[in-house]
């Protein structure tokens, strides 16, 4: 059976996978009311697990190295209630092929090589070039939607990645070429790199040794 997460769990793991964010942008993530998710930063604030910081024209709050700890401890022991089959382990196993083949499809987007230049950039000006990476990035959205449905099954939070994922695929299809992998905004890139981070922290991976 599913299992919906705590608000506090929510929020600080929120902050965790935004890396710096206001709190508008938490509560959203998060699926927590805003007056609610307010409430838990200041409460992770007066812990220590979380501070708000603003520097180069940026603001918002970060996770400190104890609120790393506490979110982990948080992961750990809802994972050991929900997940007696380790269905989230076997998931990721799934996953990390997967990963291996967005990564590839990221840096062809980034990427054109030319004669002259192995690392020159990609101007999207050759469709012959762009399409077969969109045709991946299709082909890796139809993989990840039974991945999601699996982990949905045992947390809630888990839901929407895919939809999210094909939301910003259909934008890029349309030609607004930015949502494969701009990191500002909900595209492919930012999608999976949240779920990949999701995983690595459920299950207390260090990603240096994941593979």
């Amino acid at each position: 059976m599913t299992r919906p997460s705590p608000p506090p769990l929510l929020v600080l793991h929120a902050v965790r996978l935004l890396g710096l964010a206001d709190s508008a942008a938490i509560a959203e993530r998060a699926g927590v009311g805003h007056d609610h998710t307010v409430e838990v930063l200041h409460d992770a604030e007066q812990h220590g697990w979380v501070q708000y910081n603003s520097f180069a024209g940026l603001e918002g709050w970060s996770l400190t190295e104890e609120g790393r700890t506490e979110n982990e401890r948080q992961l750990a022991d809802e994972r050991a209630s929900a997940d007696p089959d380790d269905v989230i382990a076997a998931v990721h196993r799934n996953f990390l092929p997967l990963n291996a083949r967005l990564v590839r499809a990221c840096t062809d987007w980034q990427v054109k090589p030319t004669s002259e230049d192995k690392l020159a950039p990609n101007d999207h000006t050759d469709p012959a070039w762009d399409a077969p990476i969109l045709d991946e990035l299709a082909a890796l959205s139809a993989a990840l939607a039974p991945l999601i449905e699996r982990l949905a099954g045992v947390l809630i939070r888990f839901a929407g990645c895919d939809t999210r994922f094909d939301a910003a695929l259909h934008r890029a299809r349309a030609g607004e070429n930015e949502w494969v992998d701009r990191t500002d905004i909900d595209s492919c890139h930012r999608v999976w790199f949240q779920l990949h981070e999701d995983l690595v922290a459920t299950l207390g991976i260090d990603r240096r040794t994941e593979y």
